[in-house]
């Protein structure tokens, strides 16, 4: 067999040529990056020219507002609250309405979960929920029959609404 066709190339040849040149990846890539980066340099300028605009076009402060003298860098939350009461106008109706609200949830549970006088003359108490409902699991509901209802309801000058003797059983003749 002759050395010319080996495997159906040609021996002749020498070796395959590449369809792609590096040199073509390196330039796309080069290309790519230098345009990341201009895009960067115009994103930059632009917000710095619509953060200066915005600061030449902003309004007057309000007139209502105080001016503190308050640095939240700087200051400690201690700082900053103690500032905010002196500086404030008076009445300051909230100053934390988050911690207001819980202090007041706080409260109403203390008053839900305590025992205390209601009306000591006429001996009402308020005890606590959780006992309450244990006494009413033990005691039941009270229970009113239909006759001191109907007598109750009709003291109270409503309209009572008679309803129909029962029919009497009767044998009729066939």
């Amino acid at each position: 067999m002759s050395e010319e066709k080996i495997h159906g190339h040609d021996a002749d040849a020498g070796f395959e040529h590449e369809d792609l040149s590096s040199r073509g990846v390196f330039y796309f890539m080069g290309s790519v990056g230098l345009l990341g980066v201009v895009i960067y340099f115009i994103l930059v300028g632009m917000y710095r020219v619509l953060d200066s605009r915005d600061k030449a076009n902003q309004g007057p402060a309000n007139p209502m507002a105080a001016t503190t003298g308050m640095d939240p860098q700087s200051m400690t939350y201690r700082q900053i609250q103690d500032q905010a009461q002196q500086t404030f106008p008076k009445p300051v109706l909230e100053h934390s309405e988050q911690t207001q609200y819980l202090d007041e949830l706080r409260k109403q549970n203390e008053v839900l979960g305590s025992y205390d006088w209601v009306d000591q003359k006429n001996g009402v108490v308020r005890i606590p929920i959780e006992r309450a409902m244990d006494l009413l699991a033990q005691r039941g509901l009270p229970v009113i029959s239909q006759t001191e209802a109907v007598r109750a309801e009709g003291a109270a000058g409503g309209q009572t609404s008679k309803a129909p003797p029962p029919a009497k059983a009767t044998k009729g003749k066939q």
